[in-house]
């Protein structure tokens, strides 16, 4: 059976993550490719409670990369693996990419160790194409807000918010044969079309016969 396609999204507070992960399943799924989606923190019962944990308290950063750690290696483990050995695609709500920017580059936490146990945890389940959606501070701040009922990282202050849309530039700017940033700041319809050009021409062009 042929491996299913793992996509994942990424990107600053705000920035439609959610919306564009539904509106790919959807037409995804219309035209006939199994599909799940999932997030992060979460997938799992276990992964789901460790996230009430890390988005309610402030855990010193190595505590919190490892919480993150347990919950992505249940997820792997027992939702993405399997659902893409099976040949179904798999859409999920941030990946490995939140950990290197918001536990390393803005906790501090070193790229050595989270290497090292992203090594143990997730590889060589790494994702197929990451969808960094890029939208200006100020802008994903009034999403959130607008959204009601902030995380601890919604209710970071605006220069914490600014640097984090840059790591995360940074990470579609270092790896271009994986990711691709969009422009978040357009409308929904305009930025799924977007995302489908991708899909098709790096993915589903590749996987038909």
């Amino acid at each position: 059976m042929t491996r299913g396609k793992f996509i994942t999204f990424e990107g600053g507070e705000g920035a439609g993550k959610t919306t564009q992960v539904a509106r790919l399943a959807e037409r995804l799924r219309a035209g006939g490719v199994e599909t799940v989606v999932t997030r992060e923190p979460g997938g799992t019962p276990l992964g789901e409670s460790i996230r009430d944990v890390v988005l309610g308290a402030s855990p010193e950063p190595v505590t919190e990369l490892l919480l993150f750690a347990a919950a992505r290696a249940e997820h792997v483990a027992k939702v993405i693996r399997p659902a893409l050995a099976h040949g179904t695609w798999v859409l999920c709500d941030r990946f490995v990419d939140s950990t290197r920017v918001y536990q390393g580059v803005m906790a501090g936490v070193s790229a050595d160790l989270i290497g090292a146990i992203e090594m143990r945890t997730v590889a060589p389940t790494f994702p197929d194409l990451t969808v960094v959606l890029d939208v200006p501070a100020e802008e994903g701040l009034k999403r959130t807000e607008a959204r009601g009922a902030l995380t601890r990282f919604d209710a970071e202050h605006a220069a914490y918010h600014v640097e984090l849309r840059e790591a995360f530039r940074r990470v579609a700017l270092a790896e271009p044969e994986r990711c691709v940033m969009v422009d978040g700041s357009r409308a929904a319809d305009e930025i799924a079309a977007d995302i489908w050009r991708t899909v098709e021409t790096r993915l589903l062009a590749e996987a038909r016969p």
